[in-house]
């Protein structure tokens, strides 16, 4: 029996249950976000003692971003096909011992490494994750289970500014990874406690896409080299035959997944007009908000008076403003629909990028924390409409690729804005120069972002039915 003709598993889960898979869930995804803001504080710290420059360091973010996104559909692949509990347990742990090993590291390399495995380990953990949630909450609150899993990374995010700055204050930069072995346990035993074993959903077992999985990382890692060679300026005679190359081989991995039976890296999803308008909503207000995230810190530290705490403080207003406001965005998403909240929240976060923005490398403190707030109550307001809408897009077959696909989007928009961010940003950690156009950037993307959600459905279509379902492709 196909996947999208099999009962609801929500239907035997108690609300407790449910309550209970949440707050296990949100246990594990706040590693992703504490360790995406702990990163940025400690940024400064780990340019200085291993000595290497701004664009260097600025790969310990890229190559996280690029395993992240390129592993996270082959993750909910597997887990459709496999069952996703093994995976995110599994993941965990992998997490812990990189976190260890990350912090041991003598050298800029080794880190890289340990970074690295940081993200393959945790991308096993996300898509299946957000899958789960599809798999037990009612559809009448699954926006607001959402909410609740946002909320966590709300919280996480806000923890890891303030938190970052005072271990890096107090212990040096390799604390911020040795944080994460605590977090690890905690999780792991919320996992084994409270995660439901859900059955795969996807029955079939076509052959496994391995050319996809091999191809999707090398994909988003020559585009992020392409461009940043573009924001750097660098001779128009290496990066045209480098994007040459980048697309050929993106073509040949189109026309591949097109053809596998069944691909990591959907295509046909995106016929889908919500599920596009939530990927492509998510990918540029992650762009937004991930290219402030990464160059607050390099403008406050090049003004020579903030320290780590500081600079942990005034990131806290994004992130606190997310916390609060990501399950009312939930909430409200059950009630008015997904585009509604979703379109206000990507305005909200457009206001907030602009006042930035106009306000350049030479901003006040004030107007600044001010952004930064309506900025994070943008995001708040808008994850869990996009989250819930690409989830909703798809058969109960497809939510693990779904998610992945959705999640890699999202990384793109990061790998993109940071990308940018060390091409545009000077390498002396004293020069600020640069930073006023990645404060641009964000705007253009947020805005980018408002346009996209106009183009997403106000309520899910009937149940079980999924885009090939609909396209009536195989």
């Amino acid at each position: 029996m196909a996947a999208a003709d099999q009962p609801s598993f929500a239907a035997s889960v108690s609300p407790a249950r449910v309550r209970l898979t949440l707050a296990a869930i949100a246990s594990y995804t706040v590693l992703a976000p504490l360790n995406s803001t702990m990163i940025a504080v400690a940024l400064p710290d780990v340019i200085d003692d291993l000595d290497v420059g701004i664009s260097t360091a600025a790969w310990l973010v890229t190559l996280y971003l690029v395993a992240m996104a390129s592993l996270q559909p082959l993750a909910g692949s597997l887990g459709d096909r496999y069952g996703r509990r093994r995976l995110m347990l599994g993941g965990l742990l992998a997490f812990g011992v990189a976190s260890i090993g990350a912090a041991l590291s003598p050298e800029f390399a080794v880190l890289l490494g340990f970074r690295v495995l940081q993200a393959v380990s945790i991308a096993l953990v996300l898509p299946n994750g957000i899958a789960i949630v599809r798999d037990v909450v009612p559809a009448e609150r699954r926006a607001s289970g959402f909410g609740v899993i946002g909320a966590a990374s709300g919280l996480a995010a806000a923890s890891g500014p303030p938190i970052g700055g005072l271990l890096v204050a107090g212990a040096g930069w390799q604390a911020i990874f040795l944080v994460n072995v605590p977090v690890v346990a905690f999780a792991i035993i919320m996992g084994f406690k409270f995660i439901p074993d859900v059955p795969p959903s996807n029955t079939e077992k076509a052959p496994f896409d391995w050319v996809g999985a091999l191809l999707l990382p090398v994909v988003l890692m020559g585009a992020a080299a392409v461009i940043m060679g573009l924001a750097r300026g660098a001779s128009l005679s290496l990066v045209l035959p480098a994007a040459a190359v980048v697309v050929v081989v993106g073509l040949a991995f189109l026309r591949w997944e097109f053809r596998h039976r069944s691909p990591i890296f959907q295509p046909r999803l995106f016929a889908s007009r919500s599920y596009a308008a939530a990927t492509t909503g998510i990918a540029f207000s992650n762009m937004a908000m991930y290219s402030l995230l990464l160059a607050v810190p390099l403008l406050l530290t090049s003004r020579g008076t903030y320290g780590e705490i500081e600079i942990g403080f005034v990131l806290l207003a994004l992130s606190i403003a997310m916390l609060f406001m990501t399950p009312v965005g939930g909430r409200l998403a059950d009630r008015l629909g997904r585009r509604a909240p979703t379109f206000a929240g990507l305005v909200m976060l457009s206001l907030g990028a602009f006042l930035i923005a106009t306000s350049g490398e030479d901003i006040d403190l004030t107007i600044l924390v001010i952004g930064l707030a309506i900025v994070g109550v943008g995001v708040g307001l808008s994850w869990p409409g996009l989250q819930t809408t690409a989830v909703e897009s798809v058969g109960a077959d497809q939510t693990g690729v779904a998610s992945g696909l959705y999640s890699t989007s999202r990384y793109f928009g990061s790998i993109v804005g940071s990308a940018i961010l060390a091409g545009l940003i000077s390498s002396d950690a004293g020069d600020a120069s640069g930073i006023g156009g990645v404060f641009v950037l964000a705007f253009v993307a947020a805005i980018l972002a408002v346009v996209a959600s106009l183009f997403l459905v106000a309520r899910p279509s009937p149940p079980g039915k999924s885009v090939a379902q609909t396209l009536g492709t195989p």
